[in-house]
């Protein structure tokens, strides 16, 4: 039998989310990112649950990113508007985001790609002091999706946002911590005491006010966006990118551990 994706923990007024994948270092796949959604659309009609804490099982990584088997290669049209409408990244953060109370990512290990923006999505980040984090795209070929970008603007601002995906770096957790990518680092032996401690302080504010500010926040967000005559064009690029031999030899080079030759087409 299969292990379940998402494991859950409750403990008072907090939830404990934990991926479950730790033989591939916690990478995403589209079952998990729908299991994500399910569990954040049950918790959020649990009012006994005021802060919920998402973190990878075990301590190699928080999330590797998503499986890059799971990127489909050579899209037709109808396939890149079906991925449009449901696309398994923007279901989970979406639940993430509209979930009314506080979210918490425990980082501990590897935070890259898609795990990266999973920490990012969430309200507050504390990660252990030997944890790395990155948004490496450029060196595997693809385009982000624009809405995942904005959302790293927020967070770090144009020019640490702009570094970040240009170089595809994985940055050591204190220059992460420079850059915005996360709100305290701590060493390893205290991660969990400590990030309970935060939890449980925010579980025990009003409720209406933890509601109230977060819907702020989200409707503040949310405010900003891609002009509707600019979106036709952004999805030629990230269609365009998709198609390419450079996506292929990204994903080779990946697995090869090696530099990708990237050719531009």
């Amino acid at each position: 039998m299969d292990e379940q994706p998402l494991l859950l923990e409750k403990k008072g007024h907090v939830a404990t989310l934990i991926i479950n994948r730790p033989d591939k270092k916690n990478s995403l796949t589209p079952l998990m990112l729908f299991a994500l959604a399910d569990q954040f659309e049950q918790l959020s009609r649990d009012e006994g649950i005021r802060t919920v804490v998402i973190r990878g099982a075990g301590d190699k990584a928080f999330s590797a990113g998503y499986d890059l088997s799971a990127i489909p290669t050579d899209l037709s049209p109808d396939l890149f508007d079906a991925l449009k409408k449901k696309n398994p990244l923007e279901v989970g953060f979406a639940a993430i985001e509209a979930y009314p109370y506080p979210v918490i990512a425990m980082i501990d290990g590897f935070a890259l790609g898609a795990g990266c923006e999973l920490a990012i999505t969430c309200d507050l980040r504390v990660a252990s002091d030997v944890s790395r984090m990155g948004i490496p795209p450029s060196r595997l070929g693809v385009i982000y999706h624009p809405a995942g970008v904005q959302k790293f603007i927020n967070v770090l601002g144009l020019a640490n946002a702009k570094e970040a995906f240009f170089t595809g770096r994985y940055y050591d957790i204190h220059r992460a911590q420079a850059m915005g990518m996360v709100h305290y680092v701590v060493p390893k032996a205290d991660l969990h005491a400590f990030t309970d401690r935060l939890a449980e302080d925010i579980a025990g504010n009003a409720p209406l006010a933890l509601k109230g500010h977060k819907h702020i926040f989200n409707k503040l967000f949310h405010a900003q966006g891609i002009h509707p005559g600019d979106q036709t064009e952004i999805e030629r690029l990230i269609q365009e990118a998709l198609n390419s031999e450079d996506l292929k030899e990204g994903a080779l080079a990946f697995f090869g551990k090696r530099k990708a030759d990237f050719k531009g087409k």
